[in-house]
């Protein structure tokens, strides 16, 4: 007879384990977010093995030009400022994430210039900001603010003096982006009539009408919300004169930016009575970080609600907004995919197998693809795309892998390149 003899010999680790070699290890990628931000950031970020760093509240200046040198991604709310000096030190900074709408806390063209794409969530906390204008529109109408006052007081004042439901009543939206369309929906669920400005042409959702020009909706609303970005034309648009435009009675709430409304002009209204109330969620100047010393010409204002810029405020918001931007700046980082940043060319490419990437951001001047593409024609290229703003150029291209290095370093002694990374 014979006998057949088996071995099962286990393999090892190193045969079984397929390894990954990247451009960069994953590893050494430093993340620096603060203000509180959501936890489903921090874990979509440590699931791709970045260093994830978190910090409660906003940084100064200075403690942003202390920290941020060897960071490559830092993310923000709506407190900490990046600043040109912050930009000037953070050689390693390949994006920006505004966890939150607003970008004007960040030095946009600065960014840009350094070649540093800047990314926000612009329609994540849309339902939670236009809830929250419902719920106010609602308690101004019914003179919550003061009813609540007199209550805590030991005041029992049982009245319908000045309280009205709100329907039928008008709705004058200032802004009718993502929030504003939001509001406009569930208002008008409500019952209520819904009348809009912007200064692009949009299309009305559902009966809401569009107003000939701003005026004309003060003139006409009883409730006023605004909704804008903070622009030079934004700023102060709210003034003396338009709230005088406003009808006796009618009330104002602003959402959007501290500045877009002259606050001292809101308070004199208030306090004589040609505004019924009003809802402020944002200030010409905000703390940075939580405080019991806060003040405002705005309070003791009479049927005036005051909260501390919570409009997006909500659990679902956050958690969404972690999610969103950590996903586009993963992206930039793994692809170079600059869809959706707000100062950048946005553009992406899909990867091609078998090749290396080349990410070239240079100054928007004539004759620089001439000089790239010099360069590329000494080799095989799968594919390539190119994206411009006003200061730069943004190139992605698909190149020999046997090749990217040398590509990769003549592009990068170009005089016009600012910054040129290989990925794989």
């Amino acid at each position: 007879g014979c006998f057949i003899l088996v071995l099962q010999v286990p393999l090892s680790h190193e045969i079984m384990t397929e390894v990954v070699h990247t451009s960069y290890p994953k590893s050494k990628i430093k993340i620096l977010l603060l203000e509180n931000i959501h936890p489903a950031a921090v874990e979509t970020f440590k699931r791709e093995n970045f260093q994830v760093e978190c910090i409660a509240g906003a940084l100064t200046e200075q403690q942003l030009i202390e920290k941020i040198h060897d960071v490559h991604i830092v993310g923000i709310r709506s407190k900490s400022r990046i600043t040109a000096p912050v930009i000037a030190v953070a050689k390693r900074l390949l994006a920006i994430g505004c966890f939150c709408i607003g970008t004007d806390q960040v030095d946009l063209v600065a960014a840009e210039q350094a070649g540093i794409p800047v990314f926000n969530s612009p329609f994540s906390n849309s339902r939670s900001v236009a809830e929250l204008m419902i719920g106010e529109i609602i308690s101004l109408a019914r003179r919550l603010p003061d009813k609540i006052q007199e209550m805590h007081r030991g005041e029992w004042n049982k009245s319908a003096k000045g309280c009205s439901e709100i329907r039928t009543k008008t709705l004058g939206i200032i802004g009718y982006g993502h929030i504003g369309t939001q509001l406009s929906v569930l208002a008008e669920s409500m019952g209520m009539h819904v009348l809009f400005y912007d200064v692009v042409r949009m299309m009305p959702i559902g009966n809401a009408k569009a107003a000939p020009d701003m005026n004309t909706l003060l003139q006409t609303a009883d409730f006023v919300t605004l909704h804008v970005p903070d622009t030079d034309s934004t700023r102060g648009m709210i003034g003396a004169d338009q709230i005088g435009m406003m009808k006796k009675g009618a009330f104002l709430l602003n959402a959007s930016r501290g500045k877009v409304v002259d606050i001292a002009a809101l308070a004199s209204a208030l306090r004589s009575g040609h505004l019924g109330g009003a809802s402020v969620d944002v200030y010409p100047t905000e703390p940075e970080e939580n405080t019991k010393a806060w003040e405002s010409v705005l309070q003791g204002c009479p049927n005036t609600i005051l909260t501390p810029h919570i409009g997006g405020s909500t659990e679902e918001a956050q958690g969404a907004i972690g999610k969103e931007v950590s996903e586009v700046l993963i992206d930039l980082i793994n692809t170079g995919k600059t869809k959706g940043s707000v100062n950048f060319p946005e553009i992406e490419l899909h990867y091609t197998h078998d090749t290396h990437r080349i990410l070239n951001i240079h100054h928007n001047r004539p004759g620089v693809m001439r000089d790239v593409n010099f360069i590329l024609s000494e080799f095989n290229v799968t594919s390539e795309i190119l994206g411009t703003k006003k200061h730069i150029g943004y190139l992605i291209a698909d190149v020999d892998s046997t090749a990217s290095g040398e590509i990769k370093e003549r592009i990068a002694a170009l005089p016009s390149s600012i910054r040129t990374r290989i990925l794989y």
